[in-house]
């Protein structure tokens, strides 16, 4: 059975949810990117961490990463927080209009 099947039943419990969506853009360098990841139990009770990237509006790539315990898949979850940060990507802005 592959990592994708594995990860895409919720069976297990995972004690909190684990989401995240930054971005990173820079109209002078043409960069627009995306970095999203999510931490949720497999049909054998393991943690599946799902990252997904690339440009803004396009579908990108995934990756998934199955472990046995959740604090293991909390532990690279948090280790690639850090990484994305000091790179630069930051959670969405969103635009508020006032009303007149």
């Amino acid at each position: 059975m592959d990592v994708a099947a594995l990860c895409e039943d919720h069976a297990g419990m995972i004690s909190q949810p684990y989401q995240l969506y930054v971005e990173r853009s820079d109209p002078a360098k043409n960069m627009a990117r995306y970095y999203a990841m999510e931490i949720e139990p497999t049909m054998f009770g393991e943690a599946c961490l799902t990252r997904r990237w690339g440009r803004i509006g396009k579908r990108g790539q995934e990756k998934k990463h199955v472990f046995e315990r959740e604090e293991e898949a909390v532990r690279l979850f948090l280790e690639l927080v850090k990484q994305k940060r000091g790179r630069g990507y930051r959670p969405k802005t969103t635009l508020r209009h006032s009303r007149s």
